[in-house]
């Protein structure tokens, strides 16, 4: 799905006076977004169960605090096409919002234009959203925005983290009380192993650069794909066995019983291109994007087990827009922390694995400008530490939501 589908939608649905708090995470890759919009009748999603229009615009809290209620929206860009992402912010201003001295949208003077932002593309594209739209980006370090955004997502939302192997999907509970300590693997352009060990407590103990820019740029240079989700879909129809060297290969259709590796254990990725007398257009596009996703899933998820295993940690999560919610993307990084593991450990996955910079960075208007943020569900709160986003923050996701799935959150304005 390219970006305009992700976006058409909002456009149509919300309008600019019912838009603030938003954030970006600009990576090397994509660009991410997440927004705050308020409710009213063209800005709810058919089916939520949500209080009158009365109740839900904005009230005030019992210590005379703006109330607003509305959902987190999300959406993404390719940093290639960065012009888009700003023509969807010009058409929805939704930069206006997040500096209004109210909440009626009403614009602040040009020179306190401002948004949150986090990733190298802040620091890279300043200028460029200067010129453009006239609004500075306010930087906030990127690694402790994905580690808020994390611990938001885990303490929060109902349904947040799953696992994915051979096929099944199951959704794990957090208890917030005992989430510490995890090792949280952010798979963007490059990948980045994060120790956590509590609100505001991490260290980057690891990386790759064999990660998501990886299996784009040189999927790009041999299938001739030309986006990251077309190149996943190919992937999806190929075959890795033709183009991978397997244990079986080189034993003659056996296992290699007495060290554990089945017949069907890739034994070197894109091996078989060694000794075939082919070029690469005698191989199919899709066989050949197999392997480079097998190749680079198994390298991070065995990388990520090893990283675990050195700080003694039990919780792996994986995050970041290379996993996209695709299966077989999260099967093979299941099957290598599960073969390192000898079964001990177990992959688990986020459902908004592309935005924790985002949220992070949204997070960080609590510093400034937000007293609080509160999301939630009718039938039950989870609740966050002040150390990490705020004092009163709470969370859930609607249960039809997908990756993108936006979340219905109340926030408490100074």
């Amino acid at each position: 799905m390219d970006h305009l589908a992700d976006v058409s939608n909002l456009r149509s649905s919300q309008s600019q006076t019912q838009i603030s708090h938003l954030a970006l995470d600009i990576g090397g890759s994509l660009i991410k977004l997440v927004y705050f919009c308020r409710y009213d009748d063209s800005c709810r999603d058919d089916g939520d169960e949500l209080r009158s229009q009365n109740d839900s615009l904005c009230s005030k809290s019992d210590n005379s605090q703006p109330v607003l209620e509305g959902r987190l929206h999300f959406a993404k860009f390719e940093t290639s096409k960065i012009n888009d992402c700003l023509d969807f912010l010009r058409s929805m201003k939704l930069w206006l919002g997040v500096n209004s001295g109210s909440h009626d949208g009403t614009a602040p003077p040009s020179d306190k234009i401002f948004m949150k932002a986090t990733g190298g593309g802040a620091y890279k594209f300043a200028d460029l959203f200067k010129e453009k739209l006239g609004v500075s980006l306010d930087k906030e370090d990127e690694m402790e925005c994905l580690v808020t955004g994390a611990n938001f997502l885990l303490k929060a939302v109902h349904q947040e983290a799953f696992t994915y192997l051979d096929g099944q999907k199951e959704f794990v509970q957090i208890d917030p009380n005992d989430l510490y300590p995890y090792l949280l693997v952010n798979i963007g352009s490059g990948v980045s192993m994060i120790k956590v060990d509590g609100d505001g407590k991490f260290e980057r103990v690891s990386g790759t650069s064999l990660g998501g820019g990886t299996f784009w740029g040189l999927g790009r240079l041999l299938t001739k794909c030309k986006n990251f989700d077309e190149l996943l879909e190919l992937s999806h129809q190929g075959n890795n066995r033709i183009v991978d060297m397997l244990v079986g290969d080189i034993y003659g259709g056996t296992d290699y019983a007495k060290i554990g590796l089945s017949s069907t254990t890739i034994a070197s990725s894109f091996g078989k291109a060694i000794s075939d007398s082919k070029e690469l257009e005698d191989y199919q596009p899709e066989d050949v994007s197999r392997s480079l996703l097998r190749m680079i899933s198994n390298n991070i998820g065995q990388i990520s087990y090893l990283n675990a295993l050195r700080f003694g940690l039990k919780r792996i999560f994986f995050a970041g827009f290379f996993i996209r919610g695709h299966a077989y993307t999260m099967d093979t990084i299941s099957v290598a922390v599960n073969f390192w593991s000898k079964g001990e450990a177990k992959a688990m996955f986020l459902r908004h694995e592309g935005f924790l910079g985002a949220l992070g960075a949204f997070m960080s208007y609590e510093k400034q400008c937000l007293d609080g943020l509160m999301v939630h569900k009718m039938q039950q709160k989870f609740p966050i530490s002040a150390s990490s986003a705020g004092d009163n923050i709470y969370c859930s996701l609607n249960s039809n939501s997908d990756e993108n799935g936006s979340i219905e959150c109340t926030v408490y304005g100074t």
